[in-house]
């Protein structure tokens, strides 16, 4: 791994803690399983709105057509 500082000029200690976590951060990557953060909420999913058929035809069935009961 190479880091390349391009502006500024950090102190050895400034330098260490940006290597440290840049190190962790890469740790974790590798450490994380396959799909891991892919995942979707339940919430979040749009097959969930449409489980429920439409209301049947009337004055007020636009008023139920997206959100479900």
């Amino acid at each position: 791994m190479n880091i390349k500082v391009v502006r500024g000029n950090p102190t050895p200690e400034e330098l260490a803690a940006a290597l440290a976590v840049v190190r962790a951060r890469a740790a974790a990557a590798a450490a994380a399983p396959s799909g891991a953060g892919q995942a979707r909420d339940a919430w979040s999913d749009p097959s969930r709105v449409a489980r429920n058929s439409l209301p049947p035809p009337g004055p007020q069935s636009w008023a139920h057509t997206f959100w479900p009961h």
